[in-house]
């Protein structure tokens, strides 16, 4: 009985410890997002998909995904963002080619995971190849069973879903393609960084 009282302990002890962890990366793999209805903070998951989410604060550090347009919005299914080549509403916004392009980084191997797609979810957003997610990403409206295990899943939004919400639609008939779409303001990290901190594991420039 003494044994079991410890392997329960034990056991006990790893689950709360990891909970501890998870709790201090989050705290430190947040994005806040400045949108024109308000800020929506995403808790990024490094340890669900590390290179994909080492791109992302690349970008952002870099200051890539600002004034970036939400191109595609589905009503009840997503919102998409993240075309920093041809979406940038400030520089260069090209609504023929908006959807198509992404960073100057490599494409990036998928990072499936059992991680389900559900309200609140950010995916990374790809073509039908499996590894070509780059900057693009997508925040769900409401649960989408059908995308698990098929996209690469990188966060969740923990505050700010109702600024989400009011995101501008596009048209269904249209593939969800926005016509003067809203668009990320100024994306920030918090808590702030002097300075971006590339990880370890992250992609290098080719």
């Amino acid at each position: 009985m003494s044994f079991v009282r410890s392997a329960l302990a034990a056991a006990a002890f790893f689950a709360l410890s990891q909970g501890a962890v998870h709790t201090a990366s989050a705290a430190e793999n947040t994005v806040v997002l400045k949108l024109k209805d308000g800020d929506v903070a995403i808790e990024l998951r490094p340890d669900l998909a590390p290179k994909h989410v080492a791109q992302i604060e690349k970008l952002v550090g870099e200051g890539a995904y600002d004034g970036v347009a939400f191109h595609r919005v589905i009503p009840g299914f997503m919102a998409q963002t993240g075309d920093v080549k041809f979406g940038n509403m400030d520089k260069n916004f090209d609504a023929s080619r908006v959807g198509t392009g992404g960073s100057d980084y490599p494409d990036i191997p998928a990072e499936f995971s059992k991680e389900p797609f559900v309200r609140g979810t950010v995916g990374m957003a790809r073509s039908q190849n499996p590894n070509s997610a780059n900057s693009q990403f997508f925040i769900m409206f409401a649960d989408g069973s059908f995308l698990n295990g098929q996209y690469t899943v990188v966060g969740k939004v923990v505050s700010g879903m109702d600024v989400v919400d009011k995101i501008k639609k596009g048209s269904e008939a249209d593939n969800g393609a926005v016509k003067n779409p809203d668009k990320i303001i100024k994306p920030r990290f918090r808590p702030p960084r002097s300075k971006y901190k590339e990880r370890p594991n992250g992609l290098q420039r080719p």
